[in-house]
C-alpha cells in the first residue's frame, strides 16, 4: 500500500515542493492545514456563541472567537494564494533546471532522439507555458482549493465524532465512497493518457504552423491559411473530445453516489434532530454538530483535482527523464589523452550502428581509412549514413559493433572532452547563438582567451569580414543588435570551425556547411577552408560536386557501405556511381543554369 502511494505522481509532486523551496513549502502546507481546519473551528465557535446566548453568559470570548475565525477565513486565502504563486514559480524553475540538466549533461545525444522518451520530454518541456494547462504558479491555487476542502471535510468529521463515533464514519464513508465511485467512472481519471498526449502533440504542431515565423512563408505562398486553421480547429477539437471522454460522468455511478450520500445524511441529521427533540442534545451542540455534518461533504468536493494532475504529471515526467536520459545518453568514458590526434589516420573498422528510432542499421560493417592531414569528401543519397559518420566521430553516439580507431587507438578509450577539443564541426543545422559576434566565433571561451586577431582571421578565411562588429549581438532583440541572412550565418559557423583550427583542432567535420550559398560561393569557401586546414584532417559532406571534387579523395556511400573511393579524376575514369551522379548534376547545371542542383534528385 505504501509503495503504491509512493509510486503515484501526486506523491512525487508533493516531494518536489520542499526540494524547490523548503521554507515556502512549509508555509504553503501550514496555511493549507490551517485553512482546512477553519470550517470545523467555525462550527465550534458558533455553537459556543449560541450556548453563551442561551445561558446569558458574557459574549465577549465567544464573539471574539467567531470574529477571529471569520477574519482568518477571509485573510488566509489571499496569503495562501501569494505563497502558492511564489512556490509554483520556484517549483517550475526547479523542474526546468532538472530538465535542462537531464538534457544537456549526458555526453551523447541518444536521449534526445529516443522515441520512448518523446512523450515525457514533450510534456516536461512545455508544462509551464500555458499550452497544456495553466502555469504552475496559477495551478497552485486550484490545487490548494481542492486540498483545503478535503482537509476541511476530514476536520469536520473529527468534530462530529464528539456526537457519536459512528456518525463521522457513516458520513465520511459515504462521501469518500462517492468520490471513489466518480473517480472510477472516470471523473477524476488521469487526463494525460498516452492517447491524449499524442493528440496534444498534433494540436501543438498545428498551432505552431499558425503562429511561428518559420512556416509563415510557405503557408502564405501555397494558400494554406484556411487549411492550417482547419487543422488547428479539428485537432484541438479532437483533443477536447478525448479529454472529455477521460473525465465524463457515467449515469449509474452518479445515481448510486446520490443515493448513498442522501441515505447517510438522512440518518445522521435525523439522529441529531431526534437527540435535540428529546433534550439529550442542547441547541449549542446541535448547531456545532449540524454544521460539522454539512461540512463533512467537503471531502467529496475536495481532494485530487485536475490542476494537481496537470502539475504532478510533468513533475513526475521530469524525474523519470533524469534517470532515463542519463542512461540513454551515456557513453563509455575513456582516460587516454588525445593530444596531437589524429597524427596518422582515422579508421572505421567493421562499424555497425543503428539509431534508437529504428532497428535498421545505418552503417553495417562499415570500413574506411582517412589519412591524417588529408581531405575527404563523402557523397551519397540521403540516408546513406553521411551525417551518422560525423556524429560517430564527434562521439555523440557510439557504434553498436566494430570500432573507430584514431592512430590505432579505439576512440572510446580516449578522454571524451580531450578528443572533442581536437574537433571543429559545422553541421547543416548549426546553432545561431544570440551572443556577440566574438562569442559566436569562439563560443565557450573566457573574455581575452582568444585574441581578436585570431577571430578576425577566421572571419576573413570564411569570407565573413565586415558583417558586424565583434561586440555586436547577432539578434535584433537586443540594444544595438543585428541579424544576418542564412548565407551570412553559414559563414559565421565556418569561421567558428576555422577559429578552432587556429587554436589547435586536428579534425574538421563539415556536414553540408554551405547549403545556403550558391555553387560559386561554396566552391570559393571550400577552397578557403582547404587552404586554412592544409595540415588538418578535413571531412566534407556535401551534395554539390563542384565542391567535393577539390578534396584529396572522395568516398561514395550507399546503404551504409563504401561503394567507391578515390580522387575525382579516378572516379570519373572508373565510370561508376560517382560519374553517373556527377554527370547528372552537371547536366542539370547546363540545362537550366541551376548552380544549386544536388543529389536530392536521386532520392
Amino acid at each position: 500500500m505504501i509503495e503504491r502511494l509512493r509510486a503515484r505522481k501526486e506523491w512525487t509532486f508533493a516531494g518536489v515542493l520542499p526540494q524547490a523551496d523548503r521554507a515556502l513549502a512549509v508555509a504553503w502546507w501550514t496555511l493549507l492545514v490551517l485553512r482546512g481546519s477553519l470550517p470545523a473551528l467555525f462550527a465550534i465557535a458558533m455553537g459556543s456563541l449560541v450556548g453563551a446566548v442561551q445561558r446569558g453568559d458574557d459574549l465577549t470570548a465567544p464573539l471574539g472567537l467567531v470574529g477571529v475565525v471569520f477574519v482568518l477565513l477571509q485573510v488566509l486565502s489571499p496569503i495562501h494564494h501569494a505563497v502558492g504563486a511564489n512556490l509554483g514559480s520556484r517549483t517550475a524553475a526547479w523542474l526546468y533546471d532538472r530538465l535542462t540538466t537531464a538534457c544537456v549533461r549526458p555526453p551523447g545525444m541518444g536521449h534526445l532522439e529516443n522515441p520512448g522518451l518523446i512523450s515525457d520530454l514533450t510534456m516536461a518541456r512545455d508544462f509551464d507555458l500555458g499550452i497544456t494547462g495553466p502555469p504552475l504558479f496559477i495551478s497552485m491555487d486550484f490545487i490548494a482549493a481542492g486540498l483545503v476542502e478535503l482537509v476541511g471535510g476530514l476536520a469536520s468529521a473529527v468534530v462530529l465524532a464528539a456526537y457519536a463515533w459512528w456518525a463521522p464514519l457513516l458520513l465520511a464513508g459515504a462521501w469518500l465512497a462517492t468520490h471513489w465511485l466518480l473517480r472510477e467512472s472516470a471523473v477524476w481519471r488521469d487526463r494525460e493518457t498516452a492517447e491524449v498526449r499524442e493528440a496534444q502533440r498534433h494540436a501543438d504542431y498545428a498551432y505552431r504552423l499558425a503562429v511561428d515565423p518559420a512556416p509563415a512563408k510557405e503557408v502564405r505562398l501555397f494558400g494554406l491559411a484556411d487549411w492550417v486553421i482547419e487543422q488547428f480547429r479539428s485537432r484541438r477539437r479532437r483533443l477536447f473530445e478525448l479529454r472529455w471522454q477521460a473525465t465524463r460522468l457515467r449515469e449509474r455511478p452518479v445515481i448510486w453516489s446520490l443515493l448513498l450520500v442522501l441515505a447517510a445524511n438522512v440518518v445522521v441529521l435525523w439522529s441529531l434532530a431526534a437527540a435535540a427533540t428529546s433534550g439529550h442534545l442542547g441547541l449549542d451542540r446541535l448547531v456545532t454538530f449540524a454544521s460539522a455534518a454539512v461540512s463533512t461533504s467537503m471531502i467529496a468536493f475536495g481532494g485530487l483535482s485536475w490542476a494537481l494532475d496537470g502539475a504532478a504529471a510533468p513533475a513526475a515526467a521530469v524525474l523519470r527523464l533524469q534517470e532515463a536520459m542519463a542512461s540513454a545518453g551515456a557513453l563509455v568514458r575513456g582516460e587516454r589523452p588525445a593530444a596531437g590526434m589524429p597524427a596518422r589516420e582515422i579508421r572505421f573498422r567493421r562499424v555497425t550502428f543503428a539509431y534508437p528510432t529504428s532497428g535498421q542499421p545505418v552503417l553495417a560493417g562499415f570500413d574506411l581509412a582517412i589519412p591524417a592531414g588529408s581531405s575527404l569528401a563523402i557523397v551519397g543519397q540521403n540516408g546513406a549514413g553521411k551525417t551518422t559518420i560525423a556524429k560517430l566521430l564527434c562521439r555523440l553516439y557510439d557504434p553498436q559493433d566494430g570500432a573507430i580507431e584514431v592512430d590505432g587507438v579505439d576512440l572510446r578509450t580516449l578522454e571524451l572532452e580531450a578528443w572533442r577539443s581536437r574537433l571543429a564541426a559545422v553541421f547543416q543545422d548549426f546553432v545561431r547563438f544570440e551572443l556577440p559576434l566574438r562569442d559566436n566565433v569562439a563560443p565557450g571561451s573566457a573574455p581575452g582567451d582568444v585574441p581578436d586577431e585570431v577571430i578576425e582571421r577566421a572571419l576573413a578565411e570564411a569570407g565573413a569580414t565586415g558583417l558586424a562588429g565583434l561586440d555586436t549581438v547577432l539578434a535584433r532583440g537586443y540594444p544595438g543588435g543585428t541579424d544576418l541572412s542564412g548565407g551570412q550565418w553559414q559563414r559565421i559557423a565556418l569561421a567558428r570551425a576555422l577559429c578552432a583550427v587556429q587554436l589547435g583542432a586536428g579534425l574538421v567535420l563539415l556536414d553540408e556547411p554551405t547549403a545556403q550559398l550558391d555553387v560559386r560561393g561554396e566552391a570559393e569557401i571550400f577552397d578557403r577552408i582547404l587552404a586554412a586546414t592544409r595540415r588538418t584532417t578535413t571531412i566534407l559532406i556535401s551534395h554539390r560536386f563542384s565542391t567535393v571534387r577539390h578534396a584529396d579523395r572522395i568516398c561514395v556511400l550507399e546503404h551504409g557501405k563504401v561503394v567507391e573511393l578515390g580522387t575525382h579524376e579516378e572516379l570519373i575514369a572508373a565510370g561508376g556511381r560517382y560519374r553517373t551522379m556527377f554527370e547528372l548534376q552537371a547536366s542539370r547545371f547546363g540545362d537550366d543554369g541551376e548552380p544549386g542542383a544536388s543529389l536530392d534528385v536521386l532520392d
